[in-house]
C-alpha cells in the first residue's frame, strides 16, 4: 500500500489512536449509563413479560411509577454496576473498530487516511464495530437483565416450621435470586427473607450452573441489534453531521459545534433502536427466562428462533415492539450526550 505524505502528519500511531477511541467512548458511556438506566430497567421489565399470563405493568409510566412506589431510588438503580461495565466495553470497543475498521477500509481501497469515507462505507465499519462489541456486551447484559427483574420474581415459599437448612438448600437452588412461585392457599407458609445477589452472584451463579457457554445465552439478539444498530447509529450520526456542516460550508468533522453533535447523535440514537429492536425483545425474554417462567422441561434452553415465535404467537408485532416508545424517549438525550462528550474529547485531545 502506498503511504501518503499527510498521513505521517494528521495521525496517531495505532496504539495511541486506540487508547484515545477506548478513554473517549468509556467516558461517554459511562455519563450517558447513569442518565439512562432507569428507562432502560422499564424497558427490560416490559420485554420481559410479553409471556406472562398476565402482564404486571401497563406501561412505562406505569412500571416507573410501581418500581419507584415499591423499591425507591434503588430500585429504578438495581442492576447498575453492570451497565457501568458494559457501557465503558460497549462505548470503548465501539468506537475503537469504527476507527480501526474505517481505516481497514482505506487500506483496501488505497485511499489516504485522511480521506473521508462514504455514507455507506461509514455504515459497512459501524456494522462491524457492532458485531465485534456485541461478543463483549452478551455477557455483561445477561447479569443486567438478570438483576433487574430481581424483584419482580416471586418470594420463596418456605414452611413455618421447616429447619434453617430447608429454606437455605431452597435458595441455593436458585442463586440468581427468589424463584417464581404460586401463592400458597395455607398460611403456615411465609416467606424467606433474602438479600438479593449483586452482579459477581449472578455471574459466577451462572457459570457454574451453564458453564462459560452460558454467559452468551441470547447472543443471537445481542448480534442482530448490535450489526444493524451499530451500522444505523454512525451512518445516522454522520450523515447528519455532515448536512449541518454542509449548511455553513464547512466539511472537517472536528468544526462540528457542540449543539451540532448533540443532535447528530440523538438522530443516530433514534435510528439505532428502531432499526432491530424485536431482536433485543427475545434476548431479554431469553435471558430472564429462568428468573420469571422457571427452567424449561428437561431443562432444555431457550433459542431466539424459538421465543421469537413464542412471542409473535402471544402478542404478535406489539409484542415485540414491547418497551420500544421509552426506548427511544431515553435513546434521543443518551446518545446525544455520547456523541456530545465524544466529540467534544475529540477535539481537545484528539
Amino acid at each position: 500500500m502506498e503511504v501518503w505524505p499527510e498521513d505521517l502528519q494528521a495521525t496517531d500511531s495505532i496504539t495511541v489512536r486506540a487508547l484515545k477511541d477506548i478513554t473517549f467512548g468509556s467516558i461517554a458511556g459511562i455519563a450517558s449509563k447513569f442518565f439512562e438506566h432507569p428507562f432502560d430497567l422499564t424497558k427490560v421489565r416490559l420485554q420481559s413479560q410479553v409471556l406472562d399470563a398476565e402482564a404486571r405493568f401497563k406501561g412505562p409510566l406505569d412500571c416507573l411509577v410501581k418500581t419507584w412506589q415499591k423499591e425507591g431510588v434503588r430500585g429504578l438503580y438495581r442492576g447498575l454496576p453492570a451497565p457501568i461495565v458494559g457501557a465503558m466495553a460497549e462505548n470503548a470497543s465501539l468506537f475503537w473498530a469504527y476507527t480501526e475498521l474505517q481505516n481497514a477500509i482505506r487500506w483496501w481501497q488505497g485511499m489516504p487516511l485522511t480521506q473521508q469515507l462514504s455514507l455507506g462505507q461509514l455504515a459497512l465499519a459501524g456494522g462491524g464495530a457492532g458485531c465485534v462489541t456485541s461478543f463483549v456486551l452478551t455477557p455483561i447484559e445477561l447479569v443486567k437483565c438478570k438483576m433487574q427483574v430481581q424483584m419482580l420474581m416471586g418470594p420463596v415459599s418456605v414452611a413455618a416450621n421447616a429447619p434453617a437448612s430447608t429454606a437455605e438448600a431452597v435458595l441455593a437452588a436458585h442463586p440468581s435470586g427468589p424463584v417464581p412461585s404460586s401463592p400458597s392457599p395455607s398460611s403456615a407458609a411465609t416467606a424467606a427473607p433474602r438479600k438479593l445477589p449483586g452482579p459477581i452472584a449472578v455471574l459466577t451463579s451462572v457459570v457454574r450452573e451453564t458453564g462459560l457457554r452460558g454467559l452468551w445465552l441470547g447472543h443471537t439478539g445481542t448480534l442482530i441489534r448490535e450489526t444493524g444498530g451499530g451500522a444505523a447509529w454512525f451512518a445516522s450520526k454522520e450523515g447528519v453531521a455532515s448536512l449541518l456542516l454542509a449548511r455553513r460550508g464547512a466539511t472537517d468533522k472536528r468544526e462540528l459545534r457542540a449543539w451540532e453533535s448533540a443532535l447528530a447523535g440523538a438522530c443516530a440514537g433514534v435510528a439505532y433502536n428502531v432499526a432491530l429492536f424485536p431482536a433485543d425483545t427475545v434476548k431479554s425474554a431469553m435471558q430472564t427466562e429462568l428468573e420469571l417462567r422457571g427452567p424449561r422441561a428437561g431443562g432444555a434452553r431457550p433459542t431466539f428462533v424459538g421465543v421469537f415465535r413464542d412471542m409473535w404467537r402471544a402478542q404478535g408485532v406489539r409484542g415485540l415492539y414491547a418497551g420500544m416508545g421509552i426506548t427511544v424517549a431515553r435513546a434521543v438525550p443518551s446518545s446525544a450526550l455520547i456523541f456530545l462528550i465524544y466529540d467534544g474529547l475529540s477535539r481537545r485531545f484528539g
